[in-house]
């Protein structure tokens, strides 16, 4: 009988072992596609547990009968597996949601204003929440102009999107359970489903194929965005988590601590940056990071889209808009928009009140590799 103890013993390892192989990256494990295998394992993880834990029962005295040591030495490593794994690897233990949600108006602010923010302006409501910030956190949630939001941010494929966290129509709240194709994860507490974080498409469980709807956002530097919105509210550091922070103070200027974070500075490769343009599920196109700071202003299609993309005079503030047609020819000084005598600022806003404000599109920052993983059929500039 001993050797249920031993068989009992490898298969909960090993199962230990898979459970977080396919959820975090792993040598190899985040090109392969077993998104299927890892929600299925981690779903079923009790079922594994107790079966293994039985063959451990099982075989205990006997083994123990025969050696004191291996026997010891064998449940001492399981232990320590189930310890890093379950504790150590775990992505909800190793990043936190914010224990303290701090926001300051520009009085109070305590943010450098150079350092890179995610914007939000809802119902009247601007607030700003730093990458630095919410790159260690991936996600936050919070009310702007009265509405949920869930702010998250991927440093991994250098995504930030804002989504409304509402699940089935009601409000949800969401952990961190790990990462597919090097882009988070987050599972619901309701479904325990699990939800793309490039996408906001639920990618595994009961709700897979629907997709949480996502809300208007902007990259800028915190300078330009309170120039923008000078009663915007920032988040601030929570002082719980300090030391964290700290590790990302260079992440917004392309400089990572890691490899999974670090930056290609030339153009096209795996982590070079882009802006990434979507017009609907099958039609995107991607402009590269260095041509735009060359140009400031690119104006071009997408599929039949006339567009525009800018980068601001921070070099770290861009916006992309659509044109009235393919034939007009935009003009951008000092942040402003210009077509004729008419002129809007870095948001499309206009600054003669009697012309109107120039339509907005999604355009996002991001690591070339995650941009082509999740928009295959993307174009190129």
């Amino acid at each position: 009988m001993k050797i249920l103890f031993y068989l009992g013993i490898a298969g909960f390892i090993l199962f230990e072992i898979a459970n977080i192989f396919f959820i975090m990256p792993m040598p190899g494990s985040q090109r392969m596609e077993s998104l299927e295998w890892a929600y299925a394992l981690y779903q079923q993880r009790w079922i594994f547990r107790a079966f293994f834990g039985m063959l451990i029962c099982f075989g205990l005295i006997p083994a123990f009968r025969d050696s004191k040591w291996i026997p010891g030495i064998a449940l001492t490593m399981l232990f320590g597996i189930l310890y890093l794994f379950n504790f150590e690897m775990a992505a909800d233990h190793m990043f936190y949601s914010p224990r303290t949600l701090l926001l300051a108006d520009t009085r109070s602010n305590a943010v450098k204003p150079e350092k890179l923010v995610v914007g939000i302006e809802l119902n009247g409501q601007a607030k700003a929440y730093p990458i630095q910030f919410l790159g260690y956190h991936h996600q936050v949630l919070d009310t702007v102009g009265g509405t949920p939001v869930m702010v998250t941010y991927c440093t991994v494929c250098r995504t930030g999107r804002v989504f409304s966290p509402t699940v089935n129509g009601r409000p949800e709240r969401f952990r961190l359970v790990g990462m597919d194709h090097f882009n988070a994860m987050f599972e619901d507490d309701s479904t325990h489903s699990w939800w793309r974080q490039a996408t906001g498409e639920a990618v595994a469980g009961p709700l897979k194929g629907t997709s949480l709807p996502e809300l208007p956002s902007t990259q800028t530097s915190l300078q330009e965005w309170l120039s923008l919105y000078p009663n915007s509210l920032v988040m601030q550091r929570d002082p719980s988590f300090l030391e964290e922070y700290d590790s990302m103070d260079t992440y917004d200027i392309g400089i990572g601590r890691g490899k999974l974070t670090r930056t290609d500075t030339a153009s096209w490769k795996e982590k070079s940056w882009v802006i990434g343009i979507p017009v609907d599920k099958k039609t995107a196109k991607a402009f590269d990071w260095n041509r735009l700071k060359t140009e400031r202003i690119i104006q071009d299609q997408v599929g039949d889209q006339p567009i525009m993309l800018v980068l601001g005079a921070d070099n770290s503030s861009f916006a992309a808009f659509k044109r009235p047609d393919a034939t007009a020819d935009f003009s951008f000084q000092n942040d402003t928009l210009s077509l004729g005598n008419k002129h809007w600022d870095l948001l499309g806003r206009a600054i003669n009140p009697a012309d109107k404000n120039l339509s907005k599109i999604s355009a996002y920052q991001e690591f070339w590799h995650s941009w082509q993983t999740f928009h295959p059929y993307t174009a190129r500039y």
